[in-house]
């Protein structure tokens, strides 16, 4: 798990427009990299669109928000398009930058082991350090925590 004062780990993930996004295009700015399970479920589009209802409010703070699950591309424009979410929303079909943020862990269900983003989300500083380090967090109200977090960064 990552922690306070670690080096974000680079990515490199496509958006939903195909669009390669990567960790240094966000150097000189704040990055909120947030982690969720997957498009169209309940917890999940609460979460996208509470962070797109503010992301006006994170740039006024020249912060960018970013999502990001194991869907693919397509996926997240009909997921993007359907709910009017504004946020970028990377598609981690290897899982290489959920591993990187220690956001996967094996749950079981009705005795079948699965493997299971844990919904997270991190701070990142404009020098590319990662100030605060959520894991395990509730969808609703989440995005009005973090910017809270984010007015907080000195």
């Amino acid at each position: 798990m990552l922690k306070t004062g670690d080096r974000a780990p680079d990515f490199s993930n496509p958006d939903a427009d195909m669009n390669e996004v990567e960790l240094s295009q966000f150097r000189g700015k704040n990055l909120v990299l947030y982690f969720y399970v997957r498009d169209d479920t309940p917890g999940c589009t609460t979460e996208a669109i509470e962070f797109s209802e503010l992301e006006k409010e994170f740039a006024k703070l020249q912060t960018s928000v970013v999502g990001v699950s194991r869907d693919d591309c397509i996926k997240h424009g009909e997921f993007r398009d359907k709910h009017g979410i504004g946020v970028r929303l990377l598609a981690d079909k290897d899982e290489t930058t959920s591993k990187a943020y220690g956001v996967l862990q094996d749950k079981e269900v009705d005795g079948v082991k699965r493997r299971s983003a844990t919904r997270s989300t991190f701070i990142i500083d404009k020098q590319g350090v990662i100030r605060h380090a959520l894991y395990g967090v509730s969808s609703r109200g989440h995005a009005a925590e973090v910017l809270q977090l984010v007015k907080e960064l000195k």
